[in-house]
C-alpha cells in the first residue's frame, strides 16, 4: 500500500525536504530502489552510493544533508530505526492464517487452548500443555507435556518444545529449533559417562525471537533462562543452565556451554565460542569467531582466539597479518649477521696475537 512522502514522514517521525506530494510504494535498500521506493544511509561508508542510487526519497540524519540534493529526503535522528518504521508502515509484518484447529492435529484431550489460536495439520499437542491466546503454531511441530505458551506466539514448522518448558508471550519460534533437550550431563565414572537425569527446563521471557536450527537445552536443575527481549539468530546452541540476559544479540553459529551467565544488552558476533560457568557483563560485546574462555567485564570489548580486549586483539592481528615480512627480514638479518661473523673471524686469523 502505498502512500505520499508527506504522510509517510509524518509516520516515521521524520522531517521532509523536497516534494512530499511524492507517491512511495516501497523500501528498498540503496542499491535496488527505484523511483517509487524509499531507502536509508545510517552508516557513513554508504554516503559515497547516495550519488548513485534511483531511490525516490532516502532517509538520513540531519548531518548529511548536504551530501544530496537530487531527490526529496527524510530527516531523521536515528535513520536506521526510522526506516524500520517505514517498513512497517509500507510493508508490514508477515500475515498468519486466520484462526482455525485442524482436524489433522493431534491434541491431547487435557491440553487447552487459548481464544483465536491456529493449530496446523500435524501438530502434536501433548497432555497437559497450555497454549495461550492467539498463538500459531506451524505444522510438523511438537508441544510436550506440560507445556506453557503464553499469548501471540508464533512457532514455525519442525520446531520441537520438549516437556515443562515455558513461553512467554509474543515469542517467535523458527523453523527446525528445538527449546529443552538434554543438555550434555554426565558423571564419568569408571571410564564410562553416565548419563544425569535432566529434570530442569527452559523458560523464555516475553518478546524473544530464536531463529532457525537452534537448540537451547534444558537445565539439569532449575532452569535455562533466555531474558525478554532477546534476539538470537540461526544455529545458535544454548548449553544447560546457562541464563541469557534481557535483551542481548546473538548472531549466527555461537555457541554458549553450560552455566553461563550474561548481563544485559550483551551482543556477541557470529561464531563465537563462550566456555562454560563464566560470567559476561551488562553491554559487553563478543567479537565474530572469539574464544571466551574467561569473565567478560561489563561494557567490555573483546576479540581473538582466545579473546583478548579488543583493541589488543586487533593488533595481534595486525602483527600476525606482517609475520611473512617479518621472518622475510628475520632471514636476511641471519644471513647479514653469518657474514659479519665470517669477516670477523678472518680479521681474526690474519691479524698477529700481539699477546705474544
Amino acid at each position: 500500500m502505498g502512500m505520499t512522502l508527506e504522510k509517510l514522514s509524518a509516520s516515521i517521525g521524520a522531517q521532509i525536504l523536497g516534494n512530499g506530494k511524492m507517491q512511495i510504494a516501497g523500501c528498498a535498500g540503496l542499491e535496488e530502489a527505484g523511483p517509487d521506493e524509499v531507502s536509508f544511509v545510517a552508516n557513513p561508508k554508504y554516503i559515497r552510493k547516495l550519488q548513485d542510487t534511483k531511490a525516490g526519497a532516502v532517509i538520513l540524519s540531519a548531518h548529511y544533508v548536504k551530501t544530496t540534493q537530487k531527490r526529496p529526503l527524510l530527516v531523521a535522528d536515528d535513520p536506521y530505526f526510522a526506516f524500520r518504521q517505514a517498513m512497517v508502515t509500507l510493508h508490514g509484518f508477515r500475515q498468519h492464517p486466520q484462526p482455525d484447529i485442524s482436524d489433522k492435529a493431534l491434541i491431547h484431550p487435557t491440553a487447552t487452548l487459548g481464544k483465536d489460536c491456529c493449530i496446523h495439520p500435524m501438530v502434536f499437542v501433548a497432555a497437559s500443555a497450555r497454549i495461550a491466546d492467539r498463538c500459531v503454531v506451524y505444522p510438523n511441530s511438537y508441544i510436550g507435556t506440560n507445556v506453557t505458551i503464553g499469548d501471540d506466539c508464533v512457532i514455525y514448522p519442525n520446531v520441537a518444545v520438549y516437556d515443562g518448558c515455558v513461553l512467554g508471550n509474543r515469542v517467535t519460534l523458527h523453523a527446525g529449533s528445538v527449546v529443552g533437550q538434554d543438555g550434555l550431563g554426565y558423571a564419568t565414572h569408571g571410564g564410562v559417562h553416565h548419563k544425569i537425569p535432566q529434570v530442569g527446563n527452559v523458560v523464555i521471557e516475553d518478546d524473544v525471537e530464536i531463529g532457525a536450527n537452534c537448540a537451547i537445552d534444558r537445565a539439569t536443575v532449575g532452569s535455562t533462562l533466555i531474558g525478554k527481549g532477546t534476539k538470537l539468530s540461526d544455529l545458535i546452541t544454548i548449553g544447560h543452565g546457562t541464563r541469557i540476559g534481557p535483551h542481548n544479540m546473538i548472531v549466527a553459529q555461537v555457541g554458549i556451554a553450560g552455566s553461563v551467565q550474561t548481563g544485559a544488552y550483551v551482543s556477541i558476533a557470529g561464531q563465537a565460542g563462550i566456555a562454560g560457568h563464566l560470567k559476561i557483563g551488562d553491554q559487553a560485546q563478543v567479537a565474530a569467531k572469539s574464544g571466551v574462555i574467561s569473565d567478560v567485564p561489563d561494557k567490555m570489548q573483546v576479540g581473538g582466539q582466545p579473546s583478548l580486549p579488543l583493541t589488543q586483539a586487533k593488533r595481534n592481528y595486525l602483527a600476525q597479518a606482517k609475520m611473512p615480512q617479518l621472518l622475510q627480514q628475520f632471514k636476511q638479518l641471519q644471513k647479514r649477521v653469518a657474514e659479519l661473523e665470517s669477516q670477523v673471524e678472518m680479521a681474526k686469523s690474519v691479524i698477529p696475537d700481539t699477546d705474544q
